[in-house]
């Protein structure tokens, strides 16, 4: 722990946690260690000490590494990751852009959690979770009787984003479309084998759900 300039202490980032978000974040990409090496220029001995060591590489190494797998130095360290996004001031000469489905879809594989959104009654519910891609569809399971397994047989809204603070620059994507409750024990079996994560929120969560797009978009920050 440290101290701020306000006297409030916060968590300093704990070296031995690079490797895990390097192994999370290659993992995402759908790359094996030697791939992800190449693409850095470096050993997949080394990247396998970086990942199953708590080593802090040196910087030209996470730099290249960061590059490597599409994120930045400060997200495989951890810095701010309690610090709230979007605090920094915009670009001087920020675009927004539209993206395709295929940039849509590349997103939304790289990434593990979203935000389902629906109406409840009167009440408009907006929940995280855990997710998978499967065969351009969104799939998530939950606990039966909550707001998210309440989703299926509605229309609702899933979004993903990210935002990069540091070069003021981020991204979003949208679906939306019809969510049911799968029940098949073929796809509920290949939902499972697609899962990188238990549920972050815990407890027994075997109720799986597909949301089917009507509509996909995307937006994208660009600078300078």
């Amino acid at each position: 722990m440290s101290e701020t300039e306000n006297g409030k202490a916060h968590r300093t980032p704990d070296p031995g946690d690079i490797g895990r978000r390097i192994t999370l974040q290659r993992e995402r990409l759908g790359l094996t260690r030697e791939e992800a090496a190449a693409r850095a220029g470096m050993a997949p001995g080394y990247l396998a000490y970086l990942e199953e060591h708590s080593a802090d590489p040196s910087a030209p190494g996470i730099a290249r590494l960061a590059g490597a797998l599409g994120t930045s130095v400060d997200a495989l360290r951890g810095a701010g990751a309690a610090r709230p996004a979007g605090r920094s001031r915009a670009a001087a000469h920020p675009r927004l852009v539209p993206l395709d489905a295929e940039e849509c879809w590349s997103l939304l594989s790289s990434h593990g959690v979203g935000r389902v959104g629906l109406s409840l009654a009167d009440d408009p519910v907006i929940v995280p979770v855990n997710y998978v891609v499967e065969a351009g569809r969104i799939a998530y399971r939950t606990a039966p009787g909550t707001a998210t397994a309440r989703a299926a047989g509605h229309r609702v809204a899933f979004e993903v984003d990210a935002v990069d603070d540091a070069m003021s620059r981020g991204w979003s994507v949208l679906v939306v479309g019809r969510a049911r409750h799968v029940t098949e024990p073929d796809m509920v079996g290949r939902l499972a084998e697609l899962t990188h994560a238990e549920p972050w929120a815990g407890g027994v969560r075997d109720f799986w759900v597909l949301i089917d797009p009507e509509r996909l978009s995307g937006r994208r920050i660009e600078t300078d």
